[in-house]
């Protein structure tokens, strides 16, 4: 780490911190037909706090923290929206993570195909590939049978919870309305654009990052590191991902011979310098989101043009 290029490691940072506002305008674009063209401010603040939390606390809790901020920052947006737009923010990653993956492994100078967990990466990707198009199944099921389906939940409320129908029914269509952006192939494929973006400004760090410490390796070597250590860390773990990060990111160099002692260094340099500026600016803003009276935060965003809700419109 001493005999790393301290300059690249900062630019690296730099540029890696460039995703997360890339993120919160993918965001805007999801959320466009619950309330178009949301201003970009509360979408930052929400997005930095949401990746402060999954850096401090376990099991991915700043996902729930950045639908959380976000409603509260701007009331025409639901929470149970918020929360469904995320999952089609997280969805539109894999789509891409894994088409970046599949170039890398396309690309002749791939040095062979490693197992992961006992399994090839070609099987795994089947995998990862198959449920995605599962759950983008059941999402355009829900687009364009929404009225159907929502009846269908409404009858069976009635059978089970008959009490609680009306509050049960607002968050069910709430959470339809989060997906409404996949009824725009216009929209679609502007997050998809936006998503594109995003991933490849990611190993773009990286790729200045492993010239810090001197490694190298062809072009697609960081779209490699980047789709091995998104899997590694897809699931709840430790806060951060400690640990995890490393293990995935020392396997995927592996592949391309470099060293355990250089590949280890790289991966905890990387990941303690790109954790803490934007874990600061989460902080700095969760303690500056003021919390108040749900009326008067209402009233301040009816007052302002374009922060009235379309489709959400419906669940009052």
């Amino acid at each position: 780490m001493r005999a790393a290029d301290r300059g690249l490691l900062a630019l690296s940072v730099l540029v890696v911190t460039c995703t997360v506002p890339l993120r919160a305008r993918r965001w805007r674009t999801i959320l466009d037909p619950i309330v178009p063209d949301l201003p970009f401010g509360p979408l930052w603040r929400a997005t930095a706090i949401g990746v402060m939390l999954n850096n401090l606390a376990p099991a991915r809790a700043g996902e729930l923290a950045r639908a959380y901020a976000l409603s509260h920052d701007v009331p025409a947006v639901p929470f149970a929206a918020a929360v469904t737009s995320i999952g089609i923010d997280r969805i539109f990653d894999a789509i891409v993570v894994i088409m970046l993956l599949g170039l890398a492994v396309a690309d002749p100078r791939f040095p062979g195909t490693p197992a992961l967990a006992g399994s090839s990466l070609a099987s795994t990707m089947v995998l990862v590939v198959g449920g995605i198009v599962f759950v983008l199944m059941g999402l355009y099921s829900l687009v364009f049978l929404r009225e159907r389906i929502l009846s269908l939940c409404e009858r069976a409320a009635r059978g089970f919870v008959p009490r609680l129908v009306a509050r049960l029914m607002v968050t069910v269509r709430a959470l339809a309305d989060g997906i409404s952006v996949l009824r725009s192939p216009k929209r679609v494929a502007a997050v998809f654009g936006w998503t594109l973006l995003h991933w490849l400004v990611q190993p773009l760090a990286f790729w200045i990052a492993l010239r810090a410490f001197a490694i190298d390796g062809p072009w697609t070597m960081p779209l490699f590191l980047q789709g091995i250590l998104v899997i590694g860390v897809a699931l709840p773990s430790s806060p951060g991902f400690a640990g995890v990060f490393e293990a995935a990111a020392v396997a995927a160099l592996g592949v391309y011979g470099v060293g355990r002692d250089s590949a280890i260094a790289w991966a905890v340099a990387f990941h303690v310098a790109s954790y803490v500026p934007i874990t600061a600016i989460g902080l700095y803003y969760f303690f500056k989101l003021k919390i108040v009276p749900e009326q008067s935060r209402r009233a301040r965003f009816a007052s302002e043009p374009g922060l009235q809700p379309t489709l959400a419109s419906e669940v009052r």
